[in-house]
């Protein structure tokens, strides 16, 4: 039988695994459609992209919350140890990186399809907001490579 720490660790590895992939796999098939240039592609690739962030990102950020808190307590850490102080800095950042990127997520996918719809290409709101999408990529994914990059060095 699996002890109940063991079983936390896999589940909170697994999803930091699914978090990241998620993210970047979203990111670079959602930027790549966007340097296309066709509204109808970026349409169905934006749709597909928020419903992955939704599925995947969302979920398995919650998880990651949820056994950290459980490691941390089982693993008989202080909660206020620096190095899990900087892994809460980090984790706050990629998500209020997060949150506007699947707002402009919304924004590009139904600028996107009314273009496709009126066989126009994409109005410049669209490269407006793709820019600030992948601005805001760079922080949340540095976030998260110091996460894990904590995760390797901390003390124990």
């Amino acid at each position: 039988m699996i002890e109940p720490f063991f079983l936390i660790k896999i589940v909170h590895i697994l999803s930091a695994t699914l978090l990241f992939g998620t993210g970047l796999g979203t990111a670079f098939h959602m930027w790549f459609a966007y340097r296309r240039g066709d509204a109808s592609t970026l349409a169905t690739v934006t749709s597909n992209v928020v419903m992955a962030d939704w599925l995947f990102t969302a979920t398995s950020g919650v998880m990651q919350v949820a056994t950290g808190i459980a490691l941390i307590i089982l693993g008989g850490h202080h909660p206020h140890a620096l190095w899990l102080v900087i892994v809460y800095v980090l984790y706050f950042l990629a998500l209020v990186c997060w949150l506007p990127v699947v707002a402009i997520q919304y924004k590009v996918r139904d600028l996107a399809k009314a273009a496709a719809n009126a066989g126009q290409p994409l109005p410049s709101k669209a490269r407006r907001l793709m820019l600030i999408w992948f601005a805001l990529g760079w922080p949340a994914f540095l976030a998260l490579v110091g996460i894990f990059a904590l995760m390797v060095i901390r003390p124990t």
